[in-house]
C-alpha cells in the first residue's frame, strides 16, 4: 500500500518589535488591530520594562533567536541629548549605540533590522503630511510641527488607540506617501546624526508583507 507523505508543517512568520517608548508601542498595536485580517505574519510589539540602550540591546538579541525577524526601533533625540551631556573622555551614547549597530549587522544581518527615527516617532507621523528633511533637535519641536496637521494630537494612549479613529487608521490613507517621503531621506549616519530622518520604510518593505502596503 502506498504510503502517504505528511504535508510539511508551515509555521507563520513572526515579527518582534522592540521599541523605547509608549507611542511606538501603541502605533504598532493599532497597525495589528487594523490589518490583522490581511497580515500573513504575527507581530508582537515589545516595550522593555527597562529602557536603557543596553537593556534594549539585550532584549533584541534574545528575541532574534525566537522570531523570524526582529525590529529595533530607536528614537535618536534622547541618545543625542545624552551624548551632548557626556563628560569629555567618556564614551558617548551615540558611540555605544554605534557599537550595538555594528554587532547586530555582523551577527544578525538577516534577522534583525534597526530603524532610527530622528528625533522621534512624530517625525514619521509628520511625513504623512509633508516631505521634509528638517532637523528637529527635540521631540517637542517635531510634535509642534505635526500639530499643524493633527491639531488635536496628544501623546496619550486614549488618543492613539481610540476605537475607529486610532492613530494608524487616521494616517493610513497617507501611508504610501509617508513611505515615499521616508525613502527619499538619508539613512542613519553616526558621523552626521543631526538630520531629520525616519527609516520606518524598512519595516513596511519586509518581504513577508507581500504587496499589503503597495509600496
Amino acid at each position: 500500500m502506498r504510503k502517504i507523505r505528511p504535508l510539511p508543517f508551515k509555521t507563520k512568520p513572526s515579527f518582534a518589535i522592540v521599541v523605547d517608548g509608549e507611542t511606538e508601542y501603541w502605533y504598532f498595536q493599532m497597525l495589528v488591530r487594523n490589518e490583522k485580517d490581511k497580515l500573513n505574519v504575527s507581530i508582537k510589539p515589545e516595550l522593555p520594562s527597562k529602557k536603557s540602550l543596553s537593556d534594549q540591546f539585550q532584549l533584541v538579541k534574545k528575541l532574534a533567536e525566537d522570531y523570524t525577524k526582529t525590529f529595533w526601533i530607536i528614537d535618536l533625540d534622547v541618545i543625542l541629548k545624552e551624548t551632548r551631556e557626556t563628560k569629555k573622555g567618556s564614551k558617548t551614547k551615540i558611540q555605544e549605540f554605534t557599537e550595538y549597530v555594528k554587532y547586530i549587522h555582523k551577527k544578525y544581518e538577516k534577522s534583525v533590522t534597526i530603524i532610527v527615527n530622528n528625533p522621534c516617532l512624530e517625525f514619521w507621523l509628520l511625513l504623512h503630511f509633508e516631505a521634509t528633511s528638517k532637523y528637529f533637535d527635540t521631540c517637542e519641536s517635531a510634535e509642534k510641527n505635526l500639530k499643524k496637521y493633527l491639531k488635536d494630537y496628544e501623546k496619550t494612549q486614549k488618543y492613539y488607540t481610540k476605537q475607529n479613529n486610532d492613530i494608524y487608521l487616521r494616517l493610513k490613507p497617507s501611508l504610501v506617501e509617508a513611505l515615499k517621503n521616508a525613502k527619499a531621506l538619508k539613512l542613519f549616519d553616526a558621523e552626521n546624526p543631526n538630520v531629520g530622518m525616519s527609516e520606518m520604510q524598512l519595516f513596511f518593505e519586509a518581504n513577508e508583507f507581500g504587496q499589503l502596503f503597495k509600496i
